[in-house]
């Protein structure tokens, strides 16, 4: 009998679940319908250059998604900041560029599960890290940071990082972009470099070419030899990911010709070809 109350009540939780997946699949594709206000529209010739570049089918999804981002995750000032609507559509337009892609074959906003909100900062701000010394000795390390993305659900940016990174969009240099690769890859746990995957051959295919790719920076940054990705990509494969799409998005031709199977794997993961906008 218990067994049959157990079993009753998964199925109840699965539906309950299914229910509410789609009824959030729905909000979020009512607010991407909805028109696009001119206000933001001029935020994004204003702010965001990026998005004149895309093909239009692909500027109007972006548009989509900025809407249904911004219905869904709220923006908090600290600092004393106050948030403007320029700071919101910003962020937003930067942040749905890699969801661009991955919309195609879903519904809108889909998107960044864990997601709850993103505070943020005037400028750079400082965290308390524990760091250890000689010796496997624990203390507080003082660090200022332009962005950081935590797995409990929050995205911390600094609006002079986030505005800078915006208008220069063949830098290779965005938080946005990096913080939010890093809120894809915290889907499945800590960030590692492996964010989710749609089964185990992408996922063995992933491994292996990011890990080839990540071996040959390592190599040419031990034989001095430049490369478009930096060397705070070799610090960890999860900040390889990070700025690897960075670069895949602001200098994809670079990317290209440098590491032509990492760039391909980032094309089939976020269902995008930026080699063709520039």
């Amino acid at each position: 009998m218990a067994m049959l109350i157990l079993a009753g009540l998964a199925l109840l939780l699965v539906a309950w679940w299914g229910t509410a997946t789609w009824r959030a699949e729905r909000r979020r594709a009512q607010w991407a319908a909805a028109p696009f206000p001119g206000a933001w529209r001029r935020i994004l010739r204003r702010r965001v250059p990026q998005v004149a570049r895309l093909p239009v089918p692909l500027q109007l999804r972006l548009k989509g998604l900025i809407q249904a981002f911004l219905a869904e995750v709220p923006i908090i000032g600290c600092g004393g900041l106050t948030i403007t609507d320029e700071m919101r559509v910003t962020i937003a337009a930067q942040a749905s560029l890699l969801l661009l892609g991955r919309a195609v074959n879903a519904a809108p906003a889909s998107h960044f599960p864990n997601l709850r909100q993103v505070l943020l900062y005037p400028g750079s701000f400082v965290v308390d890290r524990p760091a250890t010394q000689a010796g496997g000795v624990q203390q507080e390390q003082r660090r200022t940071l332009a962005g950081e993305s935590w797995q409990q659900g929050q995205v911390i940016l600094s609006w002079e990082a986030v505005r800078d990174g915006a208008a220069d969009p063949d830098d290779g240099q965005n938080v946005v972009l990096h913080e939010f690769a890093h809120q894809l890859d915290q889907e499945t746990g800590p960030a590692n470099g492996a964010p989710a995957m749609p089964g185990q051959a992408h996922a063995r295919q992933w491994a292996q070419v990011l890990g080839a790719a990540f071996a040959e920076l390592h190599r040419r940054l031990a034989q001095g030899i430049p490369s478009c990705l930096g060397a705070y990509a070799a610090s960890s494969e999860a900040e390889f990911f990070a700025v690897a799409t960075e670069v895949f998005f602001e200098q994809p031709r670079a990317l290209l010709d440098e590491y032509p199977a990492l760039y391909r794997v980032l094309a089939g993961y976020y269902g995008l070809q930026p080699v063709h906008w520039q």
